[in-house]
């Protein structure tokens, strides 16, 4: 057994999922994760886009910034290959933040109300270890978001989606980590995955097994069966859109349609 850092433990699972024949998604990730440059630049080699959180003092060039490969000017030494900055230098995400044009964007309607807040969005190049001569990183998006309770940004994502998304298209896949977040809650309050006790790796990788087969049959349920009324459905009467059998989801055949 050797060591394997948390990105390279989740490359690997990522990549049994894609031999499962898992359909590719967006890859989405706090900063534990996406702080790492390994595991982003992992991600693009196996054409998976991501939206992944990342900590302020993460070093990139400013927008606009442009590279060209120097000129050999030695008659000794290897020439360089990676473009370099014309000019300027690096500063940290957190920097640039304070310094973008922020609007409020509605992303969603919770149990609270719409959740909203203010983003910036601009097309960034990361600037990893550009002090050994590193390649900037790749075009990409940093996305920021500062409450107007807030005294500084608070949130940071980069995204590696088309330059021509839109802000609010950013903020919606950025904030569907929200989503994990809440498959976790009902992991541990719907089907027990925070009661194990034992003391066994056996034990508890039985346990956790079993928690996440009896969510995924739940989920599978939900999406085959439509929800009970509520106060918010149409009212009695109203034209509905007429829906057919639920399509398969994972492999698993579609359920029959109700008699």
């Amino acid at each position: 057994m050797t060591f394997e850092s948390k990105w390279e433990l989740a490359i690997h699972l990522i990549d049994q999922a894609l031999d499962a024949d898992v359909r590719s998604h967006i890859v989405l990730a706090d900063s534990g994760y996406g702080d790492s440059s390994e595991f982003r630049s992992a991600l693009r080699t196996r054409g998976l886009d991501y939206a992944v959180g990342v900590h302020h003092p993460t070093l990139i060039w400013p927008p606009g910034t442009t590279f060209e490969v120097p000129l050999k000017t030695a008659k000794k030494g290897p020439s360089i290959r990676n473009p370099r900055a014309t000019s300027g230098k690096p500063l940290s995400i957190g920097e640039l933040a304070k310094r973008l044009t922020y609007r409020t964007v509605t992303w969603r309607e919770g149990t609270r109300g719409n959740q909203s807040s203010r983003f910036a969005a601009v097309r960034i190049h990361t600037a990893h270890r550009h002090t050994i001569g590193a390649a900037p990183g790749p075009e990409e998006w940093l996305l920021c978001e500062w409450p107007a309770s807030q005294q500084a940004p608070t949130k940071y994502y980069l995204l590696s989606l088309p330059a021509k998304t839109s802000l609010r298209e950013l903020v919606r896949v950025a904030k569907l980590r929200w989503r994990v977040e809440r498959d976790y809650q009902d992991l541990k309050e719907e089907v027990g995955l925070d009661h194990f006790e034992g003391r066994s790796w056996l034990g508890f990788h039985h346990h956790a097994a079993l928690c996440a087969a009896a969510h995924a049959f739940l989920a599978l349920r939900r999406a085959l069966f439509p929800p009970e009324l509520c106060a918010l459905d149409a009212s009695p009467g109203a034209a509905t859109p007429a829906a057919g059998p639920a399509a398969p989801l994972g492999g698993m055949p579609a359920m029959p349609a109700p008699v």
